[in-house]
This record gives structure tokens, C-alpha cells and sequence, in this order.
């Protein structure tokens, strides 16, 4: 029998250590058939959207995709930058500065990053890791607050690629960081600085991403892991509970939502009297449309619409260091007994040896 490749694997060499930190994702290009793409992978994923294949088989190539793809589009280029989109910017972005941070640590881990929807996918990232030696894999969902519909559906992923693999490498997986005091201490960073430059305004709201209202009866804990997260940050904070709200956003279709919704509750608040508000998004790690459009363009115009005076969003963790830091400590407490040293040169001979005396090629 004859082999179109050699096997990644050689007997005797040394365990390599990987990171990868998966997103959502983002389409290739802000355009109509870029986000057709993207959209029928999304919505076409079972724990994004709970309801019977074939009914929404139907309304999402016979409705949606004919007519989503062209809005979407034009949110996606009211912030598309150079490098593309901010979302897939970041994440890149953090897993390089992860990557650095481990190795000024002296830890020798490889850190890549892959998309849920689009690329680099997971598959493709894990085959990648895996044609390079690596034997460990910690899974680092970009989520902090573990959903069925986010952090199950990363997971799902890398179990899928593992049925049509041989050797799966050992697999280590986070499943929520939304009370790490790291995490929430990031947080609090970021709004600090925000406020020592703006100044505080009279409330601050936190916006986390929706899901349908079913899900939590269900037995999601998303819901109870978010206001936890708000709570927590408001006291690192030393807010009161009338000095912030925590609100729900990105609602799709009829169905009911985790409430309050995140717009109808500004334009209450701007109604009401409220002149200054602060909105953050602790549940997105990285700035992307639902960021950058849907709040600091879409919400900022209603509560300005609605009365309101000064709206004011800070942006997600993004790059900054304390983030990394906390991302880098978080994965580390994962990785607990992985021996994460370089393999010295004489162990590398030795592993060469040993695949030769087996017949492979160097």
C-alpha cells in the first residue's frame, strides 16, 4: 500500500505544547457573497439556531439568505479596516501577544488562533499543529462566559475533527473564565482608563451578547454567568446598583430574548433624563460589528435620538496588556503538569534517531 504522506508522528520525539484560541468568526470580505458564505455556516450550525433542520432549512436558504447577505455587508464596511475585519484583527492580535508573553515566561507553546465560522477554521489549525509535532492542545474559546450556543458549539468542532483523526493529540478545553478576578480585574482597567481620560458619566451600562430566553430554562448557564460578571465588575469597580445596568443585545428574530434589550433600555434611560452613559461589552473580548456598529454606531444614535447627550463607549480588552497577562495566567493554570520546557537539541537527535532506526524519514 502506498502513502501520499508521511505520518506527522515519530516514534520517541519529544511532546510539543499548543494554544489555540478559537473565535466566532468573521466573513472573508464585506460583501453580499462573502456573507452568504459566512451566514450559512453560522445560522446553519444546530446550537446557534434550535429549531428543526428541515423547517429552518427552508427559511434560512429560502428567506434569510436572500436577504441578510446585502445588509450585513453594509454594516461589515462601516468598520472594515486595512487589515480586514476588526474581530479576526484581534484575535490574531492576541494570540501573538499570548505567544510572546509565554515565551518571555521561558514556556515553549506554540499559540494559534482559528474561527468557528470562516478562517482559519479549527480543523484546518488543528491538522497545522498536528503536521508540526504538537502533542498537547489547550482549547481557549474567546468567550468568557461559557453558552451552548458559543463555547459547546468550539468544542464540538475540535470533536468532529478528532472522529477522522488517527492520533488525536492529549486535549485540554476552558469552559468559562467570567468570574476569573483576572479577567474581571481587565475589565475594571479598561474602564478606569476610560474614565480617567472622558470622565465618568452617570451610568454604566454593560451590554452582553443575547440568546433566546429558552435556553436558560433549558439549563444554559450563559444568563447566570453574565450577571455575575456585571456584578462583579461593578464592585471591583465600587459602583452601586443604581450606578449601572446590565442589558442583552444582538436579538434575532421573534422569539423572546434574555432581557432588558440593550437599545430600548437606553432610549428609556435617555427619556428618563439620563444625559451621560458608559456602555461596555464584557462578554466580547475583541471589538467586531456587533461592537462597533450595533453599539457605538446603531445604540449610540438612539440614545442620542432619544435625548441624551453624551454616549460613550469603551472598547472591548482587545490588545491590552493586562488582558493578555490574564489570558496567558488563565491558559497556564490549564496547562498545569505539561511539561512546557523546550526540548534541547540532544533530545531532538535522539527523536531523529529513533524515527530512522523505524524506517521513517527525517
Amino acid at each position: 500500500m502506498a502513502f501520499n504522506k508521511e505520518p506527522s508522528f515519530q516514534h520517541g520525539q519529544p511532546a510539543r505544547t499548543a494554544v489555540l484560541y478559537c473565535n466566532l468568526g468573521t466573513p472573508s470580505a464585506p460583501t453580499a457573497p462573502a456573507l452568504r458564505k459566512y451566514l450559512a455556516e453560522f445560522l446553519g450550525d444546530s446550537r446557534v439556531v434550535e429549531i428543526p433542520k428541515p423547517i429552518w432549512w427552508l427559511i434560512l436558504h429560502g428567506i434569510i439568505l436572500r436577504v441578510r447577505p446585502k445588509k450585513s455587508a453594509a454594516k461589515y464596511a462601516s468598520i472594515w479596516t486595512e487589515g480586514g475585519s476588526p474581530l479576526r484583527v484581534f484575535t490574531e492580535q492576541q494570540a501573538q501577544s499570548m505567544g510572546t508573553t509565554l515565551q518571555a515566561l521561558g514556556h515553549s507553546v506554540t499559540v494559534r488562533y482559528a474561527m468557528r465560522y470562516g478562517q482559519p477554521s479549527i480543523p484546518e489549525q488543528l491538522n497545522a499543529l498536528k503536521d508540526e509535532g504538537v502533542q498537547r492542545v489547550l482549547i481557549v474559546p474567546a468567550y468568557p462566559q461559557y453558552s451552548g450556543t458559543t463555547t459547546a458549539s468550539v468544542f464540538d468542532a475540535v470533536y468532529r475533527w478528532g472522529l477522522k483523526t488517527r492520533l488525536i493529540p492529549e486535549m485540554r478545553f476552558v469552559n468559562r473564565y467570567h468570574d476569573d478576578p483576572r479577567y474581571i480585574a481587565a475589565l475594571a482597567q479598561t474602564v478606569r482608563e476610560h474614565w480617567d481620560t472622558n470622565g465618568q458619566a452617570e451610568q454604566l451600562v454593560m451590554s452582553f451578547h443575547g440568546v433566546p430566553e429558552r435556553t436558560l430554562h433549558l439549563g444554559d448557564p450563559y444568563h447566570c454567568e453574565c450577571m455575575k460578571t456585571g456584578r462583579l465588575l461593578a464592585e471591583a469597580l465600587g459602583l452601586s446598583k443604581d450606578q449601572y445596568k446590565l442589558t442583552f443585545q444582538s436579538r434575532f428574530g421573534k422569539a423572546k430574548w434574555l432581557e432588558p434589550y440593550t437599545e430600548p433600555t437606553l432610549i428609556a434611560m435617555a427619556q428618563r433624563g439620563v444625559k451621560k452613559v458608559d456602555v461596555i461589552c464584557p462578554g466580547f473580548t475583541g471589538d467586531c460589528l456587533e461592537t462597533l456598529e450595533e453599539i457605538q454606531q446603531e445604540a449610540q444614535e438612539a440614545f442620542l435620538h432619544a435625548g441624551g447627550e453624551t454616549f460613550s463607549y469603551i472598547p472591548c480588552l482587545n490588545n491590552h496588556p493586562v488582558w493578555i497577562k490574564a489570558l496567558t495566567d488563565i491558559s497556564l493554570d490549564h496547562m498545569q503538569g505539561w511539561d512546557l520546557s523546550a526540548p534541547n537539541e540532544s533530545a531532538l537527535a535522539a527523536s531523529r534517531a529513533r524515527a530512522l532506526a523505524h524506517g521513517s524519514k527525517d
